[in-house]
């Protein structure tokens, strides 16, 4: 299989539950909720996507022919060292390109390997941390991993109804815009009402990492 990357590079985590935590970000090229083309925005499925997810120009990114190719390129990208490797495989959406053996390729490097997702498509096995992020007007099929991300506000969402889905965390992000503020605000509120929410912030924009 030849693997469509966006972009691949060294940083840190800046959300979720490993906000903090030093890891290759691996972005796949591709979506199935938005071409990615601004003139299509107004109709995607996610309209308020804040990342280029087309084609393979960006930093670290390519086609790779293959699973053991393709981590090689995650591997090196780490650089020294082996103690506690994280890979954060996203995209777009990664469930479109992800598969067994890039899961078993990276895994037998050593990486811890995060994905994130929209949910629309079953995820991969193999998977040490799986992140799920509903999207409003979806169908979400993957109903169960480790953390669920809800950017907030959307309409359309209950989030009562997302607290029947099996997931150690639940976190609210708030919608990155013109309006930010008032998502703060929203997003605050829905933890401070429904106390099983957990506030989490885009941290790498806040200090200036990718």
């Amino acid at each position: 299989m030849t693997y469509a990357v966006k972009e691949a590079f060294l940083t840190l985590q800046g959300e979720g539950v490993q906000a903090g935590s030093r890891a290759v970000f691996l972005r796949f090229a591709g979506c199935n909720l938005w071409s990615g083309r601004e003139q299509d925005r107004a109709m995607a499925q996610c309209n308020f996507c804040d990342t280029d997810f087309v084609g393979t120009d960006g930093p670290g990114g390519g086609k790779f022919a293959g699973a053991e190719e393709l981590a090689a390129h995650v591997e090196a990208l780490w650089g020294e060292g082996t103690e506690a490797r994280l890979v954060v495989i996203t995209g777009g959406e990664p469930m479109l390109q992800l598969d067994e053996g890039l899961v078993e390729a990276l895994r037998e490097r050593g990486f811890r390997v995060a994905v994130e997702s929209n949910g629309t498509l079953p995820a991969t096995p193999g998977i040490d941390w799986l992140c799920v992020s509903p999207k409003a007007g979806t169908v979400v099929v993957q109903r169960s991993g480790d953390e669920l991300k809800l950017v907030w506000p959307q309409k359309g969402i209950d989030p009562a109804e997302l607290e029947t889905w099996e997931f150690d965390h639940f976190l609210v992000q708030p919608l990155d815009g013109p309006n930010l503020k008032a998502s703060i605000d929203a997003a605050i509120d829905l933890a401070m009402t429904r106390p099983r929410w957990h506030l989490t912030l885009q941290a790498h924009k806040v200090v200036g990492l990718p």
